[in-house]
């Protein structure tokens, strides 16, 4: 890596930057959910429930496109080795040392059990008093893709879900959302937000999700459990590791669903 491409690696974002950033992965997201899906549902031979997902997929591919050309522009290259360093995927550092350390992957242990315990005894009531306190923004007909489950014999079958799923992790986990949030954007924001850039992180993760705002505090409390292990110990693995507990949690209920199982 040459001098130049090192300096503009190690760079930090401008406040500016980050809102912009933010604002291309969150703007299409909101556009496609709140205006082309109301606008196309009853003209598609789909499922609504169906159509959503599709929708929100490729603004998830928008993000991967997005990352990838951020990225690009900054080093010159996708290069494996380069990509890692910059996007912090990569084995957890000490804090105190900066050194690799491969006992620290036993917090996972604890976060991915505090991650359950949010998920499913924290998330529900927090969204509840938030839509009783903004019922606005309670969550319309149509927009739950747990819909399907309405009527499970319908997918008996329906291989294609799976071909979804795979979509989904791609863009939710592994270079979409999570990778723009934990491995694009939280490396460089320490510049702006100094040691609170993971809660600035968290909370810009949060209001992202301005498509589904019923959920947006919840949002933030798992972006806090996202972005916080990753900033500690500079591994973005932490992050979306625990976001994508509920991808696999997911995955097996379109396995239920496909078989005939639920």
């Amino acid at each position: 890596m040459n001098e130049t491409s090192s300096e503009q690696i190690s760079k930090q974002f401008t406040l500016a930057q980050i809102i912009g950033i933010w604002l291309l992965a969150t703007v299409p997201m909101g556009l496609l959910a709140w205006v082309v899906f109301p606008t196309l549902k009853d003209r598609i031979s789909m499922h609504p429930g169906i159509f959503l997902w599709v929708l929100m997929l490729i603004g998830l591919m928008w993000q991967v496109v997005m990352s990838l050309a951020i990225l690009y522009r900054e080093t010159g290259t996708l290069n494996l080795g380069t990509i890692r360093w910059r996007t912090w995927r990569q084995q957890p550092r000490d804090p105190k040392t900066g050194q690799p350390r491969g006992r620290l992957w036993l917090w996972l242990i604890p976060l991915v059990l505090l991650t359950v315990v949010v998920e499913f005894a924290v998330s529900g009531p927090l969204t509840d008093l938030w839509t009783r306190l903004l019922p606005f923004l309670t969550e319309p007909p149509g927009y739950d893709l747990a819909e399907l489950m309405d009527t499970p014999e319908q997918w008996i079958g329906a291989w294609y879900l799976l071909v979804l799923w795979v979509f989904q992790f791609i863009g939710n986990y592994w270079l979409g959302e999570e990778f723009l949030f934990r491995s694009v954007l939280l490396p460089k924001m320490e510049g702006v937000f100094g040691k609170w850039d993971w809660l600035a992180n968290a909370v810009a993760f949060g209001l992202y999700h301005w498509h589904k705002p019923w959920i947006i505090p919840g949002a933030i409390l798992s972006g806090i459990l996202y972005a916080y292990p990753s900033r500690r110990f500079r591994s973005a693995w932490f992050g979306l590791i625990l976001h994508g507990a509920d991808g696999l949690f997911f995955l097996f209920i379109m396995l239920g669903l496909v078989l005939g199982l639920t």
